[in-house]
Formats: C-alpha cells, sequence, structure tokens
C-alpha cells in the first residue's frame, strides 16, 4: 500500500489545478483500493456547508451542487469528531441523510476520513461501498494517511488561490487576500518587488491561454533557440571536458526533439495551458521520473532535465537563463523575499523601501527584529504563497494582522488610505511629546535605552531621547562581512560609538552568533541550531575570538568609562567565571598598553543576559559574580515554550503573554530586587505595547527597545498610572490562555486611549 500511497500523491501533486488534482485523487483511490465510489468534500466556513468538489462513483452532475452543512449526515459527523467513521449499513445510521443528487441509493458501506490542516477541517474524504460490509483497518490507515497529506496541497492551493490565478482573464478589480503573522506594525502600500528573481520552472505560476497556435509557436521558437544555445556551448567544451559530461548535451538535444518532450509540451498546450505552464508541467514530470531511477547516475541527471527547462523558459519569456528578472524597484516598495537578510536590506535603498514580507520566518525571527528595528511594517511567514504571485502586484500590508491583500478593489483600498492617515496622525501626537520624561501618571519613572546594532551602516548615534544602549548587538558587524573583523577594526567601530554618547552607558554584548545569526566564512551546521553552538559557548570555545574582541572593545574605551558588557547565552555559572577570567586578562594586557600612552583605562561593568531557564534557578549564585542581568525575553520565550520562533508552523505557540512566560519575568523582577542586581529587559517585549504595561506592573524600571519603538513606549508610560497596571497584572495572572491575556491586556490600552498602537487606526 505504501508503493501505491506514493505514486497516488505523486501523480496528484504535478496537477497544478486543485479541480484537476481532486479529479485524479478520487479516481486513482478508488482504483487503488478497489472500492466503488470515491468523493471528497472541501469545507466552505462562510456558507458553513461542506460542497462535494470531486467524485469517482457518485452523480457527476452533483459536484458543485450538493452542500451539506457542519452538523448534516456522516460528511458533518466526521468533521465533528475530527477522526475517521466507519459504517457498514450507512443507511440504518442516525446520521445519515439522503441526498438524491448524488445517488448513492445502491451504497451501504460508508468510510469518512477528515481532512485537517493546522486544527482546522478543511473537508473531507469518503470512500463508499454497494456491499455491507466495514472497511479493514488498512483501509482506514491508507485513506487517514492519504487525508493528511491532501490537507497539506489543499491548504496550499487556497493560499495560492490557484482557482483564481488559472483564470485566463482575471478581472481588473480582482484581489486577492492571504493571511501570514504579524512581523512589524504598521500599514504600507506599495508593490512587490523580488530581488535577483531568477527564471525558474518552480517559481512559475500556472496559467491558461486560449491562444493553442500562438503558445506552440512560441514553445517551439524557444526550443530552436535552446538547441543553438548548446550547440555554441557543446563546441565550446570540445575535447576540454570527460566524455559523460560531453553526453549531458546529447540528452538535451533528445529531450528537445519534438518526438520526445515537445510532443508532451504540445499535448499540455492544447489542453489550454500556456507554453511555459506546459513546459513546467511536463519537465517536473521527468524530475521526478529521473529522481525515482535506480542508477545513480540516471537520479543525478534530474539536475540537468531542470537546467534544460529553465533554458527553454528563458527563451519563452526573452531572457537570458540564469539572468535574474531585473527591474526597477518602485518608489513604494514591498521588499519580498523567501527569507529577508541583513545583506539584503543593506543592498535594498531605504528611501524606497515601504514593507517587508518574508515567506518564511515568525513574528520574532531575525527578519522581523530587523523590520520592527527600521520601523518598517512587515508579515512573516506566508506559507505555501508562490512568491511570484506578489511580484509586481500592487500591495496593502497590514502589519498589526498580518495581512496582506493582493491587487486591492478601490474600496478597498480607500478605506486603507483612511487607516494610513490616522496612523499618521497618532504618530504625530506621539512625536509632539518626545523631548518629555518617561514618568507615569502616578510618577514612576522608566529608564528607557535602546537596542542597536541591526542598523545597516556604522551607526555613530544613539537615540537623543534615550538613556543609552541597553543592547549593541556586535554580531552583524561580524555578519556583514566575508572574514572575521580584525581587531583594529573592531576598535574604531566600537570607539565612535562610545564617543558619540560618552554621558549616557553603553552595553555592549559579546559575539552571539548560531541560530538564527550564520556567519557566512564561519558555517556551523547543527541538527538543532537554536539548542547547539551558539553565543558564550563558541565564544570560550574559542578565545581567540573573544579575547580580540574584549580587547577591542576595552581599547575603544580609553578615557570613557560608559562601556558594560554582556555575555549572552548563559547556563551555568562556570561560563561565567570562564569569560571573567578571559576579561580579566584582556584588561590586563590593554592596562599595559593605556599606561603607555597615558590614557584612563577603566574595569567595565559587567552582565549576563538571563535567556535560558536554568539560570533563573542560579540568579543568587550569579549576583556575586556579576554587575547587572539583562532578560533576553524572546529567547526566554522560546526555550521556556520549547518552540523554535523561526517556525512558522509552530509560529502559533509561541507567545510572550504565555502564563509561564509571565510567571518567570516577574520571578526574574522580584528576585532581582530582593538582590539588589539592576535588571533590565532588553528582549521584544520591552518595545511591545501590552508587554510594556505588564513591565512596569511586574516592578521593571528599565527597558531596552528598538529606537523606532522608544517615543511609543514613553508615550504609552506617560498615559498609564502604575498602581492600575498593577490591578491589571494581577488579573492576568489568575488566566490560564495567553489569548485571554492580550484581551485583557489590549481592552486595557484601549480603556487609556492607547488602542491606536496594537491595530490600525486612531
Amino acid at each position: 500500500m505504501l508503493t501505491a500511497l506514493k505514486r497516488i500523491v505523486q501523480e496528484v501533486n504535478q496537477i497544478p489545478v486543485l479541480d484537476d488534482a481532486l479529479n485524479c485523487l478520487a479516481d486513482r483511490l478508488r482504483e487503488a483500493l478497489k472500492v466503488d465510489s470515491c468523493s471528497i468534500y472541501l469545507a466552505d466556513y462562510e456558507q458553513q456547508h461542506f460542497l462535494l468538489f470531486a467524485t469517482e462513483g457518485l452523480a457527476k452532475s452533483a459536484v458543485g451542487q450538493v452542500r451539506i452543512g457542519f452538523s448534516e449526515g456522516l460528511v458533518g459527523l466526521t468533521a465533528q469528531r475530527e477522526e475517521p467513521i466507519n459504517i457498514s449499513d450507512a443507511h440504518h445510521h442516525p446520521r445519515f441523510k439522503h441526498f438524491p443528487e448524488v445517488k448513492e441509493d445502491d451504497y451501504h458501506a460508508f468510510l469518512g476520513a477528515p481532512i485537517i490542516h493546522q486544527r482546522k477541517v478543511l473537508g473531507v474524504l469518503t470512500l463508499q461501498q454497494k456491499l455491507k460490509r466495514r472497511f479493514s483497518e488498512d483501509e482506514e490507515a491508507f485513506l487517514v494517511t492519504l487525508a493528511m497529506q491532501l490537507a497539506v496541497e489543499i491548504a496550499n492551493a487556497k493560499a495560492r488561490g490557484s482557482i483564481n490565478l488559472l483564470q485566463e482573464n482575471i478581472p481588473k478589480d480582482w484581489q486577492k487576500a492571504v493571511q501570514g503573522i504579524p512581523g512589524s506594525s504598521g500599514l504600507a502600500v506599495g508593490f512587490g518587488y523580488i530581488q535577483n528573481l531568477l527564471v525558474n520552472i518552480r517559481n512559475h505560476l500556472p496559467k491558461r491561454s486560449s491562444h493553442t497556435q500562438q503558445e506552440i509557436q512560441h514553445y517551439r521558437q524557444a526550443v530552436k533557440k535552446t538547441q543553438e544555445d548548446m550547440a555554441v556551448l557543446s563546441d565550446r567544451v570540445q575535447g576540454e571536458v570527460p566524455d559523460d559530461v560531453q553526453a549531458i548535451f546529447q540528452l538535451y538535444h533528445h529531450l528537445l526533439d519534438a518526438n520526445s518532450l515537445g510532443r508532451d509540451v504540445e499535448k499540455e498546450i492544447k489542453k489550454g495551458w500556456d507554453a511555459p505552464t506546459s513546459l513546467k508541467m511536463v519537465i517536473e514530470s521527468f524530475i521526478r521520473q529521473f529522481q525515482c531511477m535506480n542508477d545513480a547516475y540516471m537520479r543525478e541527471r534530474a539536475v540537468d532535465i531542470e537546467d534544460m527547462g529553465n533554458r527553454v523558459l528563458a527563451n519563452i519569456i526573452g531572457i537570458s537563463a540564469n539572468e535574474p528578472i531585473s527591474r526597477e524597484p518602485h518608489d513604494q516598495t514591498i521588499l519580498i523575499a523567501e527569507e529577508v537578510t541583513a545583506v539584503m536590506l543593506a543592498e535594498f535603498p531605504s528611501e524606497k523601501l515601504v514593507g517587508i514580507i518574508s515567506i518564511r520566518g515568525s513574528n520574532n525571527s531575525h527578519a522581523a527584529i530587523m523590520a520592527r528595528a527600521m520601523g518598517v511594517p512587515a508579515v512573516m511567514g506566508l506559507d505555501n504563497v508562490p512568491i511570484a504571485m506578489l511580484r509586481d502586484k500592487e500591495i496593502l500590508l497590514d502589519g498589526y494582522t498580518g495581512d496582506v491583500i493582493v491587487s486591492p478593489n478601490g474600496t478597498i483600498r480607500h478605506e486603507f488610505d483612511q487607516l494610513i492617515l490616522e496612523e499618521k496622525l497618532l504618530s504625530e501626537r506621539i512625536h509632539s511629546e518626545d523631548t518629555l520624561p518617561a514618568v507615569t501618571k502616578d510618577n514612576c519613572t522608566m529608564s528607557l535605552l535602546v537596542n542597536s546594532g541591526l542598523s545597516l551602516e556604522t551607526e555613530v548615534s544613539t537615540n537623543p531621547f534615550s538613556d543609552g544602549v541597553g543592547l549593541f548587538r556586535t554580531e552583524i558587524p561580524f555578519m556583514m562581512r566575508q572574514r572575521f573583523p580584525t581587531e583594529q577594526e573592531q576598535v574604531e567601530l566600537y570607539k565612535g560609538l562610545l564617543e558619540s554618547e560618552p554621558n549616557k552607558q553603553f552595553t555592549m554584548r559579546t559575539l552571539d552568533v548560531g541560530g538564527d545569526k550564520p556567519l557566512a566564512y564561519f558555517p556551523i551546521v547543527e541538527e538543532n541550531p537554536f539548542l547547539g553552538w551558539r553565543g558564550i559557548r563558541l565564544t570560550l570555545d574559542h578565545p581567540e575570538i573573544f579575547l580580540v574582541q574584549i580587547r577591542a572593545m576595552l581599547r575603544a574605551s580609553f578615557d570613557l568609562d560608559n562601556l558594560n558588557i554582556m555575555l549572552p547565552m548563559i547556563t551555568s555559572v562556570s561560563e561565567v567565571s570562564e569569560a571573567k577570567r578571559l576579561i580579566r586578562q584582556a584588561f590586563n594586557e590593554v592596562e599595559e598598553e593605556a599606561e603607555e600612552k597615558g590614557v584612563r583605562l577603566t574595569m567595565p561593568q559587567i552582565g549576563v543576559m538571563l535567556e535560558v531557564p536554568a539560570v533563573l534557578y542560579q540568579l543568587p549564585q550569579l549576583a556575586k559574580i556579576v554587575d547587572f542581568f539583562s532578560v533576553g525575553s524572546n529567547d526566554l520565550t522560546q526555550y521556556l515554550l520549547a518552540v523554535d520562533r523561526n517556525n512558522a508552523r509552530v509560529a502559533g505557540l509561541y507567545d510572550s503573554y504565555h502564563p509561564a512566560v509571565l510567571s518567570a519575568l516577574h520571578s526574574i523582577a522580584k528576585t532581582s530586587d530582593s538582590l539588589q542586581v539592576p535588571v533590565t529587559v532588553c528582549g521584544e517585549l520591552a518595545g511591545e505595547p501590552g508587554g510594556v504595561v505588564l513591565l512596569v506592573a511586574m516592578g521593571y524600571r528599565k527597558l531596552s527597545m528598538n529606537t523606532h519603538n522608544l517615543l511609543k513606549v514613553k508615550w504609552i508610560i506617560r498615559n498609564i498610572y502604575q498602581n492600575e497596571a498593577e490591578q491589571l497584572l494581577a488579573k492576568v495572572v489568575t488566566l490560564n490562555n495567553p489569548g485571554d491575556v492580550r484581551s485583557e491586556v489590549n481592552l486595557f490600552l484601549e480603556t487609556s486611549g492607547l488602542g491606536g498602537l496594537v491595530r490600525a487606526g486612531n
């Protein structure tokens, strides 16, 4: 049965239209299991019913016509129970409902399996038999397995709007809404732009065309051009490469022959597809065939098949293979990538950037944190949305909700523009009080610092309205180079930063790479990088890296006394002791240089990041050997909840409002106060409106956040009462669900006149 399952899934996966794929599935499944009928019903949550979408065995005329309510019949029962329903005689079951249109009077045995994706029932897959019998356990397991795989395909199809997108003539007012994960708050209107998008069979969006002869002509001309290109390449390497490499050109020549690839491509064109889509379908079919071959050499030829397909596709489109589809970015550009990186943002003109869409990632992935630091609205984790669907389209991006609207109609666009205007007016109100102190209405004074280091240019000044830098991410300069920066390069960078605000404290975190912050020139390959070799673990194993960085920091601080050093990813007291030993060693070395130059060198304060749950139980011991604590709420949340914060599939489980996270944060504040050790929160929670209210209530008096959020946080603090925040905290700590906590916090913000900071509109 496993072989049959693989064959069915493989065949269905290569069909780009959901309707056709489900019809094929129904036919192949009925044939594989030798049953009389196989049907697929898909859920319509707006209408609260299941629609018969495909069938082999029931009346074809019923497809698209029969609607079964969510609480009706055996299909509804299967969905309600969210498990298989296996009945030997369906007609005598109390939940059986007769639908004359489907003509199932002769069927008795019924097996239904729910199609579930991320806890949501998308549909029901059914088998029926005329014979009165219970389906076997093997048949039931087979159907459940297939339903699980089918769920992903249906979710993908819905996400990319495959039915609409495959129409030849899409109306001008057609729009498509897709849902992602809020990455950075704010609203943006712009045009989708993809940097360095290569011509690639995999990226091509299927399209239909009724101009059959024209598409065939386009294809034949492209093949002719590809054959000419291949002949030139073959002649160029003649005698310079081994025979087996030369044989690849013969493979290309054979496949490009009209009686090979051409016959199949033109057959698809005659079915109503355009030339690029027909090529895509045939090439991907060939790739799968080669990948399934027993011979290793032939399996490797799948790569060559794809390369050849890309070359033909490029010639159909009219550009060179492996050449980026390059266009000048629009003045209002929404940058789109499979995963947005620091380098990508560095290369992009910031004056044209209005929004970011990262197909992968979650609300606390590195890309989202960068977007928030830049004050650019962002949506992450648009899983299953083909990136080409967004290219060159007008897009409305809502960073509060994660909504992305492609090709909006006039009414939606007008409403969105109104929300942007309201957001602008609120921003002006916030900036009107930028010089006022961060003091609550009942006189609780807060110290606000900034997180820096994500700027893609060398930062030479901090926010003038901040009390200093609570976190400087030293890893970014390392990531932007092709090698480790020299000690002198680091000295020059750090010196400029420390001198820019000599009267404000400046906390530099030692190199924190690994996890989602790799170094291209020092690759670390691990199955679980977030639990692996990162942060202090790496630098203690490589003291030559650690010592160079510490010496650079110390040399940069000559005649200054505003340097603090912070150690990341601390798990044990022994790590801190070893790090302090190396810091003392570096200090002694640099002290000699300071004496020779006649300059003053001050031993910086040493602190640790509280982000690994283990240290929460070692605070008294750590308090004896460090000067301050800093809570990294991003990683602390990740490790407490055992959730990879970059994984969109489990992004819903990552929530700083989880009762366990709030309890840990509250405990840290109380313990730090009793130990008389200063504590700062430098994670993203410190710059999030609801998070600020809860942190004030817990007793934190120093918060560090990205520059863009600092004035918003000050505005929040100036518009709340500490005692009311404490009442809110007392209420939410009794709640069990993060969603309930968020609702209570948002209600508090609304009643305090601060709702415009957590949703669109003033």
